[in-house]
């Protein structure tokens, strides 16, 4: 571990919508910033202007604040009177750098254009090969590298012709390693590595590796945790920092490994999530034909998404599944994340919510809920709706499936379960409903001991099954065959409303 202040970085591209691939990448980063007493820096990486996309930027900062995960530095953040740094890449200079990097000779102004490069692309697909820029075609091209007056590279320059400048690899072939925390002992040879992009003139904004590389270096970053996909860009970056200088800064890499998709076979795309019911994004999404469901929307508490994230890839090295934040903080080490890929389960995802449902007070839930009664035009005390709660929340898996779940502690029902009729509504019970009437009419202690005992004893005097005659009762006050304790529900609905609904039950069930 480095001696110095941990400092991690999460560096989003304003692109879209945020997946959970990368909501599990700001995670892993946090946990491990925070467990280290670090910092937490939010990047805006939009060097890329034409795939920019209106409101991703805010998208990504709602989705932190939602998670609970606190930004120390960054967009979003305000930070103290006098501070200059910048967190867009688009607002930050890079040229320096590449100027730089071409007087050093690690890097050379390339000239092809666009159809010129599509050309060779499409000479060696026809005889079965791939075009690379690289150390083997580079002398064949138009470059500085092979235009001995370098007055003239300037004058086409200064000419206004488009241009780019390209990393130069080596010529003869070097093994470049690093030490990766998930992975071990990372090895690339130079040889196969093509001279990549790093700095465009079209838009005056260098490639995302010179400015991630730049970026990582000036704020003092300790620690790159991303994912695997960046795996292959990894020489390039610790060969940036070598050509630069910077070797002895050089932050510890961390590549995490994908999430896969339910069958476990490729990676977890959106096509996936609408395919099997299932949000991939942390919030709602806004698309041309239609909304991208987001976890927050379709009822999942962050907590639980937190938790449901922090498992795929990582475990504690015990049988526990259920983490606050503070907890994972206390336990996350990134000596625990797996190399191979994490298979994202929709129903252990709803499984998490049910359990972080369950563990909140029937008070917070209550307060929840409260929102859909008063939509039903229901208006009951929260000591009422927390007492409801606490007898099905069990039952939940989202807020949003307790109305059906416990909607007869409200209001009678309208219809009756057909299967339930068929099977409880029969022979002798109709009449006993009937004569049950007045026996309830009569009981003054109207609790659910008394209440079960009253009913008992008429059971017993009729000679009717027990099972029979209370599944007939709870079918009369919920309207099917389903529901906790019988007796608490008749207590908490009332006298008056349970004998009401009892006779409804025996006017209209035919």
């Amino acid at each position: 571990m480095t001696t110095r202040k941990v400092r991690v970085r999460f560096a989003p591209s304003p692109t879209g919508p945020l997946h959970i691939g990368g909501v599990r990448t700001a995670l892993f980063n946090y946990l491990f910033a925070k467990k280290h007493g670090g910092d937490f820096i939010l990047r805006i990486e939009d060097t890329d202007s034409t795939r920019f996309v209106e409101g991703a930027e805010e998208y990504i900062n709602e989705s932190m604040r939602w998670l609970g995960m606190k930004v120390d530095e960054g967009v979003g953040v305000r930070h103290k009177k006098g501070h200059q740094r910048s967190y867009r890449q688009s607002k930050r200079s890079y040229k320096q750098y590449v100027d730089k990097l071409i007087k050093s000779g690690h890097a050379y102004y390339a000239f092809d254009t666009p159809e010129s490069l599509e050309k060779l692309r499409e000479r060696a697909e026809s005889r079965k090969e791939k075009f690379s820029y690289d150390v083997k075609t580079r002398r064949q091209l138009d470059n500085s590298l092979n235009i001995e007056d370098k007055r003239f590279v300037h004058q086409r320059i200064n000419n206004g012709e488009p241009y780019v400048v390209r990393f130069k690899m080596p010529e003869k072939n070097e093994e470049i390693y690093f030490d990766d925390l998930v992975r071990g002992r990372v090895h690339f040879q130079t040889y196969n590595l093509d001279d990549k992009v790093i700095y465009k003139s079209s838009d005056n904004l260098p490639t995302y590796h010179l400015a991630n590389v730049t970026d990582d270096y000036r704020m003092g970053i300790t620690h790159v945790i991303r994912g695997e996909e960046w795996l292959p860009s990894a020489p390039l970056h610790v060969m940036l920092y070598r050509a630069l200088n910077w070797e002895d800064t050089m932050p510890q890499f961390a590549h995490l490994p994908l999430i896969l998709k339910p069958t476990g076979k490729g990676k977890l795309s959106k096509r996936d999530g609408d395919k099997g019911g299932f949000p991939v994004f942390p919030l709602n999404w806004q698309l041309e034909d239609g909304i991208a469901a987001g976890y927050r929307e379709s009822g999942y508490f962050p907590e639980a998404v937190v938790n449901l994230l922090a498992l795929l890839g990582w475990n504690p090295g015990t049988e526990q599944e259920l983490f606050s934040m503070d907890e994972l903080i206390q336990l996350f080490s990134i000596e625990r994340v797996n190399k191979s890929g994490a298979r994202f389960d929709p129903d252990k995802a709803r499984w998490f919510n049910q359990q972080h449902l369950v563990r909140k007070s029937n008070e917070e839930l209550a307060k929840l809920f409260q929102a859909e009664l008063k939509e039903r035009g229901h208006e009951r005390e929260n000591g009422y709706v927390s007492e409801v709660v606490g007898l099905v929340k069990e039952r939940v898996n989202f807020v949003s499936e307790l109305w059906e779940q416990c909607s007869f502690f409200f209001e009678a029902p309208v219809e009756y379960d057909g299967k339930v009729v068929k099977k409880r509504w029969k022979g002798d019970v109709p009449a006993f409903m009937t004569e049950l009437v007045p026996v309830l009419e009569q009981l003054d202690n109207w609790q659910a001991d008394a209440i079960k005992a009253t009913i008992a004893e008429q059971i017993e005097a009729k000679e009717l099954g027990f099972g029979l005659v209370m599944n007939a009762f709870r079918l009369a006050l919920v309207g099917g065959g389903f529901g906790p304790d019988l007796m608490t529900i008749a207590e908490m609905i009332g006298k008056e409303e349970t004998i009401q609904r009892l006779k409804a039950a025996v006017e209209n069930i035919r």
